[in-house]
């Protein structure tokens, strides 16, 4: 991974779990059974360069959900919240 480069999971926005599951932004900004392909529209209409990744979250090795990495300069959780504000919310 390069310097200003951010991962993102699937677990980060996922309404269901708890914050020790993975989960990374409130509640009321998740959404309920985020996938990949949700991450990467969101990332389109946020204009963040990205690439997806088949990797899997350490803590959840036996989903295989995958990984988007984003170009990005400033903090993670900046990051997140800004992806979790444009997913389509399935709750």
């Amino acid at each position: 991974m390069e310097k200003g480069e951010c991962v993102l999971y699937p677990c980060y926005f996922n309404a269901a779990y708890t914050r020790a599951e993975g989960r990374r932004v409130p509640r009321s900004l998740g959404s309920k059974g985020p996938v990949l392909t949700d991450i990467e529209r969101a990332l389109k209409k946020a204009g963040v360069p990205y690439r997806l990744e088949e990797h899997h979250h350490p803590a959840h090795w036996a989903r295989r959900e995958g990984r988007a990495v984003a170009t990005w300069s400033e903090s993670k959780q900046s990051l997140i919240r800004k992806i979790a504000q444009k997913l389509e919310v399935r709750k």
